[in-house]
């Protein structure tokens, strides 16, 4: 009986929860509110730059804390305009001092570059762009909530099977993440791909730079894992389908320039 009642309430729930996003059209597992999410993705902002300040790892570069504010402002005003929610947003960016290739932003606006990408890569105004036009697509795009909403599901999922099966397989976690998830998430990736540089190119920045910024990654992670077995598409890939995309967006830019 409970095995029959906690399957009702996942599938009723998938269904409630599978929306259209309003900026890609495509459909989403949702069983996080916009609310729920950035109040939590708020809290741990907070936490991470009082983590980050207390090991003395927030930067204090002001000409770079100054260069990643100018670009991130031009990418808000353009998320506004492709998504008009996000103009109430509580936009904020930090740079974090360490030498990690990373970049993010959180459901609400909260955003981080690390200077390692920036030292590392070597990167233009152009790719940095790129960078944070990437992850703001993320925001925009809802995959945030997704990404929560796959682990409350997966969550229920393992507890079905638990009692299905008579036993905790809660420790198959791991295998039940790659299966569940991987696909997903690499979808997600290519959606900020697209969406990253139609908003990097109508800021003013230029497409051709996706591609530079994405050879200087395939180089750098040489020694990376498989394609199988990471939530990013392959940089040889990517940089193909960022290519494809350049007719479309170079207008863009240029209107944008005009």
């Amino acid at each position: 009986m409970k095995a029959k009642l906690l399957l009702s309430l996942l599938l009723a729930a998938g269904l409630v929860a599978c929306q259209a996003n309003p900026v890609s059209g495509r459909k989403q597992l949702v069983l996080v509110s916009e609310e729920q999410a950035q109040s939590a993705s708020a809290q741990a902002y907070v936490k991470t730059l009082d983590e980050a300040q207390k090991k003395g790892k927030l930067s204090t570069d002001a000409a770079l804390n100054d260069r990643v504010k100018r670009i991130t402002d031009r990418l808000i005003v353009q998320a506004g305009n492709m998504y008009a929610p996000s103009r109430d947003w509580k936009w904020s960016v930090a740079v974090i001092d360490e030498p990690t290739l990373n970049a993010w932003c959180m459901p609400g606006g909260k955003m981080a570059i690390y200077t390692g990408i920036v030292s590392k890569l070597k990167l233009s105004d152009d790719e940095i762009a790129q960078i944070m036009g990437h992850e703001i697509a993320h925001a925009l795009l809802g995959h945030g909530r997704e990404r929560m909403s796959r682990a409350i599901a997966m969550q229920g999922g393992m507890q079905l099977g638990s009692i299905l099966a008579g036993r905790d397989l809660t420790g198959l976690a791991p295998v039940a993440d790659i299966a569940l998830t991987l696909p997903n998430s690499r979808a997600g990736e290519s959606e900020a791909d697209r969406y990253g540089i139609e908003l990097a190119a109508r800021a003013g920045f230029d497409p051709h730079a996706a591609i530079k910024l994405w050879e200087k990654m395939q180089a750098a992670s040489s020694n990376g894992p498989p394609q199988f077995l990471s939530t990013h598409p392959a940089p040889g890939n990517r940089i193909q389908a960022l290519n494809a995309l350049l007719p479309e967006m170079m207008p863009i830019y240029e209107k944008a320039h005009r």
